[in-house]
């Protein structure tokens, strides 16, 4: 899979929820209805950034903006852990 055929797939996408299921993504409906728009910037701002050249590279930029989204919610004085997404990396 190239470059291209991800931005195809990615383009394809309806609504943030279409890419997170299929990148196998756990999200919260309730936090997506939430933070739609920033949410929607943070994710496809990484996978511009980060030009993905397969499913994992894409699920990776994906899955960093979600975190992006979640951690900017906690508590920055205190050493809270993220708990929204299921597929945290930073618990």
């Amino acid at each position: 899979m190239s470059y291209t055929d991800i931005q195809e797939k990615i383009a394809r996408f309806t609504c943030i929820e279409e890419a997170l299921t299929y990148f196998d993504i756990g999200f919260d409906s309730t936090f997506i209805n939430e933070y739609r728009t920033p949410l929607m910037k943070a994710c496809y701002g990484y996978v511009l950034l980060a030009k993905p050249d397969d499913w994992f590279s894409a699920r990776r930029a994906f899955k960093n903006g979600y975190c992006k989204i979640q951690r900017g919610r906690l508590d920055r004085h205190t050493r809270s852990a993220c708990r929204g997404c299921t597929t945290c990396q930073r618990r």
